[in-house]
């Protein structure tokens, strides 16, 4: 069974820096398209960033140029680097892997907490 295991949350203060990690259990990492979703209270989750099979990343407007995706052959993870956070990057991160003929999964979240 395949599962993903987020870890690295945490509260930090404006400017600081975050780094998450998610662990493909069960999985290899490379074989799966990843991305990092997250959800603030009362809000929809939106998409952060994702990384595809052959490397490509894409990242949402508003963490351009501060948070970084990028995975790990060794570990079997997939990683964000946030950087220079802001109080409106606060909420639940949720990792997530796709993968052509396989069901979608999704990590069990992790909390972000940036305070101004």
């Amino acid at each position: 069974q395949v599962r993903l295991v987020e870890s690295g949350g945490g509260s930090v203060q404006a400017g600081g820096s975050l780094r998450l990690s998610c662990l493909v259990s069960g999985s290899f990492v490379m074989s799966h398209f990843m991305a990092w979703y997250r959800q603030a209270p009362g809000k929809s989750r939106e998409l952060v960033a994702s990384i595809s099979t052959s490397d490509n990343s894409n990242y949402a407007d508003f963490v351009k140029g501060r948070f970084t995706i990028s995975r790990s052959f060794v570990q079997n993870t997939v990683e964000l680097q946030m950087n220079d956070l802001v109080p409106e990057d606060s909420g639940v991160y949720y990792c997530n892997a796709r993968r052509s003929g396989s069901n979608e999964l999704w990590g069990q979240g992790i909390l972000v907490t940036v305070s101004s």
